[in-house]
This record gives structure tokens, sequence and C-alpha cells, in this order.
């Protein structure tokens, strides 16, 4: 495996490829399931953030009783004098980050994305980015990441937050972009949410090279037939699926787009603005207003006019169970994806 060029992890945090073992298994609590034949990373937001306080004393960690499930425990350890624990309570945590913000220090506070953007969210208007202070928002369990049902799937999270002004909004794809997204956003001026994979994160952008940018999108693979426009764990979906139908004879892309706001409009407009390929967007979020009305919107506004279609969840409260059967279920599994595609390449007028 190939670590990005920004990765500074020890050997320790690295876990081999699991065997394959009849069925996919997993509780409700992790965070994702694309492990199978990949090499994983643990904590790699928590490593990240303590590699960062080595050299910058501004770094702070803040979180609402959840610093085991949002990775934060290994920066809590590590750094205990700047560490708060701030209970569950939101509120508390989101204007006491940005008391600390006022103080000259960076801090990162972590929860579950329901929690940030449904109760927390005057709170981030107000305390933080009306005035535009340089708070790190990482949260835990984001789209369909946990099977325990809609008061901890964040299906609207994107939507709910992208509206918000002076906000940058993120979600990345697999362990090595978290890593280079947590120290690049620590060094953003401004207030960030970011989504996050945590425990035993997938590494797939590794091999490929990849940088994480701000606000840039970035063409992993090109393809002639099919062009993916992902974010998050889709990326990851995609990329698969993107071999899968290559063994089809259909030649798929993947353009990962991790920064939901600001928009990589002049990419996005760009790649989908090739002829004779079908644009699908594919995202781990409801099917309104995330990535997909996004690119939509992007498109419309610059005349692009593609054969489009969006991969999302449905415009509801999901149910609960296990992940791999809501995958399937709601479409944002490989063979969802794969099967999905073919039928509208198959249902495509003739040219």
């Amino acid at each position: 495996m190939t670590l990005g060029p920004n990765s500074r992890r020890t050997p320790a945090h690295i876990a081999r490829p699991k065997p394959a073992t009849g069925g996919a298994r997993t509780s409700a609590m992790i965070a994702s399931l694309d492990a199978e034949g990949r090499e994983t990373v643990t904590a790699p937001f928590g490593h990240a953030l303590v590699d960062l306080a080595r050299t910058r004393d501004d770094i702070v960690g803040l979180t609402a009783d959840l610093s085991k499930y949002t990775d934060l425990h290994v920066f809590a350890k590590a750094y205990p004098d700047r560490f708060y624990q701030m209970g569950m309570a939101e509120a508390v945590l989101m204007s006491a980050a940005a008391g600390l913000a006022r103080e000259g220090f960076t801090p990162f506070a972590t929860t579950y994305a329901v929690f940030a953007s449904r109760r927390a969210y005057d709170f981030i208007v107000m305390a933080i980015a009306e005035e535009n202070l340089p708070v790190k928002i990482v949260c835990a369990l984001p789209g369909l990441t946990t099977g325990y049902g809609p008061s901890h799937q964040a299906t609207e999270d994107l939507a709910i937050l992208r509206g918000m002004p002076n906000l940058t909004v993120i979600d990345p794809c697999c362990a090595t972009e978290i890593d280079q997204a947590t120290r690049a956003i620590a060094d953003h001026p401004g207030p960030v949410y970011m989504r996050l994979l945590r425990g035993n994160v997938p590494d797939v952008l590794g091999e490929y090279g990849y940088k994480f940018d701000i606000a840039r999108a970035q063409m992993i693979h090109d393809g002639n037939d099919v062009l993916f426009v992902s974010s998050g764990l889709m990326t990851m979906r995609t990329l698969d699926a993107a071999k899968r139908l290559k063994a089809d004879g259909i030649d798929a892309g993947v353009l990962h787009v991790p920064t939901i706001k600001p928009l990589d409009e002049d990419t996005i407009a760009a790649a989908c603005g090739k002829t004779g390929r079908l644009v699908v967007t594919a995202e781990n979020h409801s099917i309104t207003g995330g990535l997909g009305e996004a690119v939509a919107a992007c498109l419309l506004r610059r005349g692009v006019t593609p054969a489009f279609r969006q991969i999302a969840l449905p415009d509801e409260f999901l149910d609960a169970g296990a992940l791999p059967t809501l995958h399937d279920q709601y479409g944002l599994s490989v063979d969802a994806v794969t099967t999905r595609v073919k039928a509208w390449l198959a249902d495509a007028p003739a040219t």
C-alpha cells in the first residue's frame, strides 16, 4: 500500500486486510463496511490530531461524551491537559469551542453528525459561523454508517449545513484522506464541518498517490461510458463498481468531490461536459439537498446537460438493522450501484 504524501502513521496503526468470511459481519456502530481485502488504519483522525499537536500548542480537543466513538480518545490520552469533556451538552460544546477560538486556540469539537446538525445548529451559527471562528467540527456516523435508526443516522446533515454562511463542508473518503484533511483544516482560517469515518478505516486513495486539497475535486481515474461524481464512503463504492463494470466492457470513471461546500464547480462542469457518457452522482446522504443536487445546480447554471442520475438515500427516515443489509436495501452497496448503472445504460436511447 502506498500512503498519501502527508501520512506520518506508524505501522501499529495499520491493520492487514481481513480474509473474506462468507458474508459481511459488523456491529451497528462500525463506521465503514468496506474493509475486506483492504488494509485499514486505526483512528486516523485521532492520530493525525496528536501529530499536529506535537508542534502546535493551539490545538485543543473537545467532545460531548463521545471521545471513544469519534477517535478523540487518542488525543485525550496523549494530551489530557488540552482535552475537554463537555458531557452530553452539544450547545455547550459548540459555545466552549467558540470561546477557545476567540482566545487563539484551534478547537476540534467532536460529536455525532446528527447531534451537531440537529441539536446544535443555532449555536454553530451564532457562536461560530457568524464570527467566522476557526472551530473544526468533526462528526462521526454520517449518513447511513450506523444501524441504530433515525435517532443516529445523519442522512440530512449536508442539506442542513450547506446553507450556513462561512462554513466549509467536507466528506472524506478513507483513512488517507481523513489524515490529510485533518491537517489541512487545522490551517484553514474559518469554521469547518467534517464528516468522519472512525475506528478501523479502510485505506482507498493512498494507492492513487492522492493528496487532499480543500475545495478541489479530483479525477481518480477517467472513463468514457460513465462518470461517477462521488464523495465520502461512496467513492470507495464507485471505485469498486467501476472495476466490476469494466469486466462487463463498461468504462467508468470516478471524480471524487470531498468538499461539498465550496463546490469545485469548474472541475465538475469540465468533467461532466465530456459528451457521450452518463453522469452519476453517488453520496451517503439523502437525495435531497446533498452532493447530487449541488452538482445538478452547478451543471444547470453552466449550461452543461449530460444524461444525469443520482445514487443517494431516499427522502425518508431509514430502518434500523445490520448495515450490510441496509446498504443493499437503500442502494449504497457495490452490488446495488453496479446493477443500477447497468440498468440505466440499458435504458438509454441509442445514439
